[in-house]
């Protein structure tokens, strides 16, 4: 699943992101997400989250949405 829908994403979700500083290179970072940045229902280049850790960044896929 992408994450250029906001509908698809949730806190506590498992996603990969691109923080900001990997844009160039695509190097991907996993996490659960704590919080969604963007407002929009879409956007291009995925929604912006931030992981549990704190980091900041735009998601590119879902890992998993099981949240039992």
């Amino acid at each position: 699943m992408d994450g250029q829908r906001r509908s698809n994403i949730q806190a506590g979700i498992t996603v990969d992101i691109v923080l900001k500083k990997d844009q160039r290179t695509g190097k991907r970072t996993r996490g659960i997400v704590k919080d969604i940045l963007t407002n929009s229902q879409q956007h291009p280049r995925g929604i912006k989250v931030r992981l549990e850790d704190g980091q900041i960044g735009r998601v590119q896929e879902i890992i998993k949405r099981d949240l039992n």
